[in-house]
Order: C-alpha cells, then structure tokens, then sequence
C-alpha cells in the first residue's frame, strides 16, 4: 500500500477507492483502530454513492509511523476534571488533524468531505475547527465533544476498553469479543470480531501506540466552545446500544453544531456492524450530495 510522507516527520500508511476525480471522502479511525476498521466492502459502497474515498492508519497504530514518549492517561484525565493544566503528552488530536490534513496535501487535495469514528470523530471535529477551508462537510459517527460528562462509557465498557491486551496471538483473539458489551446487541457477530482481531494481530500488533492515544483524546480538553463556532454541514450519526461512547455525546455533539443532522440508529452500539453498511453509505452519501 502507498504511505505518505508529511512534513512533520510523520508517515502515513494510506489506501484509495474510487476514482480521484470524484469529490474525496476521508475515513478516519478510531481509538487503536487499523484502518481495516474501515472495512474495503463499506469503502466501496462508499464509491457505489460517487465518491473518491481514502482511509489510513492514524500515528501510533497499523502500519503508519510510531512516536516515542511516555503518557500517563489517567493523570491527564483528573488534572482536566479538576480545571488543572494537564501533563505534556506527546501529541494531541490537534497533532492527528494535521496528520489527515497532511495526507490531503500529498494527495494533491485541497477539500474533503471528512468522517471519522469514535476518536476518528473528534479527529474529524479537530479538522474542521482548525483548518475549516479544507473541510467540505463533516460527519461524527459514535463520538462526543470532550466535555468528560458527555457520553460518559458504563462501567463494564470501560473496563473492556482499558483492559490490556494479551501479546500471545491466540489469547488476544479470544479476548477481542470483550468488545461485545459495547456492540450492537441485535448485530453482534463474535466471529467476525475474532477474524478482525487475528488479522490485526497479523498485521501489527503495537500495543504501546494506545496509552498516547488515550492521553492525546484527554489532554485534548472540551471542544463545546468551538464546536459552537463551527460553519460546516454536519452529520452525526450514534448508536442507542453504545455503552462506550453513550448517546449523549452524538445528542450533544449534534446540538452544539448550527444546522447540524442527528441519526440515531436503534440497532446500533459503538461499532459499524456489516447490515447497517447499506444505510451508512446512504446516509453519508445523501449528507454529502446536499453540500455540492
């Protein structure tokens, strides 16, 4: 697969659909997500809706570059709860926006429809405060604003999200269905989290990448001020099975935003599950023909 190269030093693992003459659409993963987190199937429904789609590895996860630094997430998280300044971490989401506008620059792009999952979504919020020309809309799928109070996870969630993963490969495939407590409860297919799990192992198991990011998505802070500012057509779409990001960082993300549109799918938690592809497309798709 082709990488970029940015200017930051940083080296992006990439992959295209579609034909580049169509307007682009921008895939950004989530929270220690590969890219496959962006299945090639719902890619290419992507381009079956006429659009240019590219998908990457975010810094510190798959195949792009890896950053060295310690991060101590917890501490940033309780420094922010209580309005203190937090740690030096060693990058932040502004630091992975600029990675995705960077991957724009290579590709010769000067706007983008963008879309990102969970972390992906507040990647994609971070473009579009920061660097507004170069966002033609914007859809947040299954995220939050910052606000730590908003889509606040269960429990068992977040015990599930912060639970180590085991470096055998076979142990970290069985533990990879943990993430059924936060899975669609009607699509939940622990087979196809198994695959998914042994396939990412294969291709890059990298563990260490997921304290910074953790760190990054606190240090961040609360983006409702600037969420309030935003001029860009937006979608936001959520699960009402979500028990990672609840519901009410997509209700809150989508109110913030002037103009915005809320999807809220029944039968969706915090993942893309394989029947829903079909309505993802259409809603995003339909979202981005009404910005051309």
């Amino acid at each position: 697969m082709p990488r970029a190269e940015l200017s930051s030093g940083i080296e992006l693992e990439y992959e295209t659909f579609g034909d580049p003459s169509d307007p682009t659409l921008l895939l950004v993963c989530g929270y220690t997500s590969q890219m496959s987190g962006w299945d090639p199937a719902l890619c290419e429904q992507f381009v079956a809706q006429g659009l240019h789609v590219v998908r990457y590895d975010n810094r510190d996860v798959g195949l792009s570059s890896k950053v060295s630094g310690s991060a101590k997430p917890m501490k940033v998280l309780a420094a922010m709860m209580a309005g203190q300044a937090p740690p030096e971490v060693p990058y932040t989401l502004s630091h992975m926006a600029a990675d995705g506008i960077g991957l724009l620059d290579h590709l010769g792009i000067d706007r983008a429809h963008i879309a990102g999952v969970s972390m992906g979504g507040m990647i994609v919020q971070t473009m579009a405060i920061e660097h507004p020309d170069r966002v033609a809309s914007l859809t947040s799928v299954m995220s939050s604003t910052g606000e730590p109070r908003v889509g606040a996870p269960t429990k068992e969630a977040r015990e599930a999200l912060l639970a180590p993963p085991p470096s055998d490969r076979q142990a970290f495939i069985d533990a990879s269905t943990r993430s059924a407590v936060w899975a669609s409860k009607k699509h939940v297919d622990l087979d196809a989290i198994r695959e998914r799990a042994a396939a990412d192992f294969d291709r890059m198991f990298y563990p260490q990448g997921a304290v910074r990011q953790l760190a990054a998505i606190y240090a961040s802070g609360d983006r409702t001020d600037a969420l309030g500012d935003l001029d860009v057509p937006t979608l936001v779409i959520h699960g009402r099975d979500d028990t990672l990001i609840t519901p009410s960082g997509g209700e809150a993300t989508a109110a913030l935003i002037d103009g915005s549109k809320l999807l809220v799918l029944a039968d969706m938690g915090h993942d893309l599950p394989q029947p829903l592809w079909p309505v993802f497309a259409e809603a995003i798709g339909g979202h981005i023909r009404t910005t051309r």
